[in-house]
């Protein structure tokens, strides 16, 4: 029996209480479907980095091409604490042979693309998440979603068919 594909999920999609506000996100094509055909490696950059649950609100600020992570009430600067834990954790997935990741939409950790940037209170443009990004720079091929874009059946389609398709690719490479 072969071992079977890879890929990450954010892990409020998968159920688990990790969001700043202790609430759930639980997705249920993600959690019923996909984990039939995919295992399912769970990642929380911001319980990862080491924050609570509930935890204040964190939003991207400044620069959209180089955010900061900022707590919007207490306007405290997490940008080195989750970019270390970036850096790590990205080299740490590698031993999981991932094929595909699935992020969290709007997440100022997860969310892959149009995330908020603000200055002050003004949104100025959109970006990605700390943690997309650095999955996206390490792992520049890997096929990547946000959840909400899994409701269309064309774009699911394609990144099963992505996924498995990497995931070939990946096999042949190493035989």
């Amino acid at each position: 029996m072969s071992t079977p594909v890879s890929i990450g999920v954010s892990s409020c999609l998968l159920g688990e209480r990790v969001r700043y506000d202790g609430g759930l996100k639980r997705n249920s094509y993600i959690c019923d479907e996909l984990n039939r055909i995919f295992r399912l490696i769970p990642v929380c950059p911001e319980v990862g980095c080491g924050l609570p649950v509930p935890r204040e609100a964190m939003r991207l600020e400044g620069d959209p091409a180089d955010p900061r992570l900022m707590t919007i009430n207490g306007r405290i600067d997490l940008t080195a604490r989750m970019q270390a834990f970036c850096e790590a954790k990205v080299e740490g997935l590698g031993p999981e042979r991932l094929c595909g990741f699935i992020f969290k939409r709007n997440s100022p950790s997860c969310g892959m693309w149009l995330v908020g940037v603000y200055n002050d209170d003004v949104p100025i443009g959109s970006g990605s998440g700390l943690f997309a990004a650095a999955v996206a720079r390490r792992f520049p091929l890997l096929p990547v979603e946000e959840e909400g874009r899994l409701d269309d059946p064309l774009i699911r389609e394609g990144f099963i068919e992505r996924v498995l398709g990497y995931s070939r690719r990946k096999d042949s490479q190493v035989g």
